[in-house]
């Protein structure tokens, strides 16, 4: 593995909160390296596009989480399930991708030296991604969530009430606390959005929200119908973290703390509480559109115009070759498919 292999990769598993769409019973999916992943409610496919054209998948049955857990269906319970579920996923899909990409660099490196070409799937020592890097860039991922948006916003937010006394006050802390961390959040998108390789991610992104548009209309799935699509989708991970933002800014109002300690875990562990609020908003802003949610949810629409880009035809192909392949196992296990 090479140093950008390894640095797309991490930059991936940053992302996957702002690239995932997933929804139990709903059909969503997220962007990978060079192709994309789509979920049904007891299905996933993953394709993967080759630099020969040809695609690599990997499909199979999905267990819901909240028919395991049934605590996982109940309102505010049931998002954070479901988060932890789809990163779960994402991971799982994210990796399949990247040793596809690592088997095409494997190729490349051979052909340049004249030697036999590896078999796809076959050279599993040096062409996949290993377990330990897989758990440890989780590990530092939500490490660097951690310090990135919780500890950091909350040390400037409180040295600027130091420098400027006339800004002390509860609220008006969070209010300073709220700003840097949405600022450091949309600065962190901006620079991710200037590298060649997340550009190509976002197009992915888009042909993701185009193609799951596509299926929620109704019309024949095909690269034309979802190509007139837009590529902004009220439950994407990007609308989702943005929700998360704004509802954390009031959640910690509620919550009055005396000491920079108190505030940082009191910031930490209402994590679970802001997600089930926010996963809830997301979820009827989908469903009633025009209500006051769907207000709500309007910048997290704003800023997919970063995070989506307008897919090609090849890539809007490769999405829905992993939406066939995730119906085709939906079909067999069947149950409940809402079109939201």
């Amino acid at each position: 593995m090479n140093w950008k292999t390894f640095l797309r990769w991490a930059a991936h598993v940053q992302l996957l909160p702002v690239l995932e769409n997933g929804e139990e019973i709903l059909v969503g999916g997220q962007a990978v390296m060079e192709g994309v992943m789509m979920r049904a409610p007891h299905s996933y496919c993953v394709a993967v596009r080759r630099p020969d054209g040809s695609y690599a998948t990997e499909e199979a049955p999905l267990e819901k989480l909240s028919d395991k857990y049934p605590i996982f269906k109940y309102p505010f319970v049931r998002g954070v399930g479901i988060l932890v579920n789809s990163m779960w996923l994402g991971l799982k899909a994210l990796r399949f991708s990247a040793n596809v990409v690592l088997e095409a660099e494997l190729a490349r490196e051979a052909a340049a030296k004249g030697e036999a070409l590896p078999v796809p799937g076959e050279n599993k020592a040096s062409g996949e991604m290993p377990q330990w890097l897989m758990i440890g860039q989780v590990v530092f991922s939500l490490g660097f969530f951690i310090v990135m948006y919780k500890f950091l916003p909350l040390l400037i937010a409180t040295g600027i009430q130091k420098a400027f006394p006339v800004l002390n006050g509860w609220i008006i802390l969070n209010l300073l606390d709220g700003v840097i961390r949405l600022a450091i959040f949309l600065g962190f998108l901006w620079l991710l959005s200037l590298s060649k390789d997340i550009h190509r991610v976002f197009e992915y992104h888009g042909a993701e929200h185009r193609v799951v548009f596509n299926f929620e209309s109704g019309k024949p799935l095909t690269v034309a119908n979802a190509q007139s699509f837009q590529t902004w989708h009220p439950r994407c991970g990007t609308s989702f973290l943005l929700v998360v933002m704004l509802v954390s800014i009031a959640v910690y109002a509620l919550i009055p703390t005396s000491t920079f300690l108190a505030r940082f875990l009191t910031r930490v562990a209402a994590l679970p509480l802001i997600m089930g609020i926010s996963y809830e908003i997301i979820r009827f802003a989908a469903k009633h559109k025009g209500s006051l949610m769907t207000w709500i949810t309007a910048p997290g629409l704003w800023l997919q115009r970063i995070t989506t880009q307008p897919p090609s035809d090849d890539q809007t192909e490769v999405a829905i070759r992993a939406l066939d392949g995730a119906m085709e196992i939906e079909k067999q296990g069947g149950g409940e498919l809402v079109i939201a």
